[in-house]
């Protein structure tokens, strides 16, 4: 009985001298007088409301980065890693620096003066990041040998973004500071506090995919999430009547990188683009030459499709594709996994007219460029579907199968592995042909290209398999038809050669002068056979759908191309320096 009374006695006296602690009383003291000093915080409304746009913002930010980024680096599996690592770091150090900020001093003028802050930086990504980003990789694409993507991309993250999200990561502990009263509704508030970040996320997260960034772009967006951010630092001071100077500075910061972001896009040295925009995919860039109209996904990888404005060859790589329908029994049907633009359906109506053509395309916007600048006939149907997914889901049978859904790194890990080429074959009629551009001319073991070619050869056999580069490319066609013997395959009387029968003969050609009688398709045929090669038995890795590391096999590919590409520029910066490289630019 008497311990229990001194048990009791000791606890009063505990909580007695906590609540009698000098430094604790007098920082809690401190603390309310400031949130009476400022009507706004009298209420912890306020304090959840910027909680739940601060979570916004974060999310915004993030998905705001994989789009600014995406047009210089693609938007692979790597890129994303960095860009969520980054930020996640980012968000990391904050939290703990905002925890020891507000321990040191909770007044949260300081708190909502970060929040400015990171709402100006935000806004100012759209006038400055791509030349950020352009001046980084220039660096770098003459100073580094490999890893140029991870270095360029994680730099870039490191400069744009963490400064802003290293603030926003140190709102929550100082919210936490002033809307804790006492400890014994402390948890209920930082419950409060986590779930309105969270839906504030959430919010952050499906707005700018399906609504700002495919309506309005990815500028718009950062300016739309930070200036949102910016009312709720600007509502704070104005109600207090507090930082005048400041919230004008950051009112003036933000209205000028309104004004001028929009007037340049992400190739800001191009000049007179008939078109600029992006989807939910892509960003997307139209250009009207004099011989043809191009089509641009990522600015810093080249064209991804054109129509020539005279009829003819296009000068890439669907001419050399136009070698398949040739090496199939029959050329009656057609189907295209990554239709683009249509511009092999466009070749393919030219030289085999009476060729039923399906196109299968993911992005719709792309669908719509098509009809409007690129003369996509109207009888050729496209659906909107993942290659894949559209194959799973069809029955349908072809003679010619293209696969054209590899963009830079960015090659769909599902639409590279066994099982898809599998179901490719599956889809093929008896004596079909399957083409697949490879546009990274990437040889040696353990390259992209010699994974891919493993893989289809483990799926049709050797016997069955041509490969021709394009020249002036880094493209590389491939060839696969499903045999019906291990020679020849007959159809309709008409019988056809082995595959390895067409490199350096004039089989292409005869056959092109018998069913087409312009003369373009069998010079081009005569050309293509003189660079088809045999593939040998399978020497190294086979991708599959469990394990098909394509976007670092594709890494040390533009590794190699930036290598061969900038080698002289890295001489001349050795030999001469600085001085000498700017000239050789200029």
């Amino acid at each position: 009985m008497n311990d229990d009374h001194s048990v009791v006695e000791s606890a009063v006296s505990a909580e007695s001298a906590v609540q009698a602690s000098p430094s604790r009383g007098s920082g809690r003291s401190k603390l309310t007088k400031i949130n009476q000093s400022r009507p706004i915080l009298r209420s912890r409304i306020f304090l959840y409301v910027t909680e739940f746009f601060s979570g916004m913002a974060v999310m915004a930010a993030e998905l705001g980065a994989s789009r600014l980024l995406a047009p210089y680096f693609s938007s692979s599996q790597i890129v994303w890693t960095i860009i969520i690592g980054t930020i996640m770091i980012a968000l990391a150090l904050g939290a703990v620096v905002g925890g020891r900020w507000a321990d040191r001093n909770p007044d949260p003028d300081r708190l909502y003066l970060s929040i400015m802050a990171a709402a100006v930086w935000i806004a100012l990504i759209p006038l400055v990041g791509k030349y950020l980003i352009i001046l980084i990789s220039g660096l770098l694409i003459v100073a580094v040998s490999t890893n140029f993507l991870v270095l360029a991309a994680f730099i870039s993250c490191l400069i744009i973004f963490v400064p802003p999200l290293f603030l926003l990561g140190t709102i929550t502990p100082g919210l936490v500071k002033s809307a804790t009263d006492s400890l014994d509704d402390n948890a209920s508030v930082v419950g409060r506090l986590s779930a309105c970040n969270t839906v504030g996320s959430i919010l952050g997260t499906f707005l700018p995919t399906f609504v700002t960034i495919p309506a309005v772009g990815t500028f718009v967006t950062f300016l739309i999430f930070s200036g949102i951010l910016l009312l709720v630092a600007l509502v704070y001071f104005l109600s207090s009547h507090a930082h005048r100077l400041a919230c004008l500075i950051a009112t003036v910061a933000f209205v000028v990188s309104a004004a001028l972001s929009p007037m340049t896009g992400f190739a800001f040295w191009e000049k007179g683009l008939a078109y600029e925009g992006e989807s939910i995919y892509n960003y997307l860039q139209v250009k009207t030459l004099a011989d043809r109209t191009i089509l641009s996904t990522n600015v810093l990888f080249g064209v991804q499709s054109v129509t020539m404005k005279h009829p003819g060859m296009t000068g890439m790589y669907y001419d050399t594709a136009l070698a398949a329908p040739l090496m199939a029994d029959q050329s009656r049907s057609a189907l295209i996994l990554g239709m683009g633009t249509g511009t092999y359906a466009r070749q393919l109506r030219r030289y085999y007219p009476r060729m039923a053509i399906q196109g299968v395309e993911i992005d719709q916007a792309i669908s719509n460029l098509a009809i409007k600048y690129f003369d996509q006939p109207s009888d050729i149907q496209v659906s909107t579907y993942d290659g894949r997914a559209w194959l799973a889901a069809n029955s349908q049978h072809y003679d010619l199968i293209m696969v054209d859904a590899y963009q830079d790194i960015t090659i769909p890990f599902q639409m590279s592995s066994t099982e898809f080429f599998t179901l490719v074959r599956n889809h093929l009629n008896p004596g079909g042909v399957m083409v697949v551009n490879m546009n990274m001319i990437d040889d040696g073991q353990g390259s992209i290209n010699a994974a891919l070619t493993n893989t289809i050869t483990r799926v049709f056999g050797s016997d069955a398999i041509l490969t021709a580069d394009v020249p002036q490319t880094t493209n590389r066609e491939l060839f696969a038809r499903r045999l019906v013997s291990a020679d020849f395959s007959e159809a309709g009387g008409d019988k056809r050669k082995a595959m390895r029968d067409y490199p350096a003969s004039e089989l292409l050609a005869e056959e092109a002068a018998r069913v087409s009688p312009d003369p373009d398709l069998s010079e081009m045929m005569e050309q293509v056979s003189s660079r088809l090669s045999t593939v040998g038995d399978i020497n190294g890795r086979v991708l599959t759908d469990d394990n098909a590391p394509v976007e670092l096999l594709g890494m040390h590919a533009i590794d190699g191309i930036i290598s061969r590409e900038a080698g002289p520029y890295r001489r001349i910066l050795q030999q001469e320096g600085i001085q000498g490289l700017i000239r050789e630019v200029s």
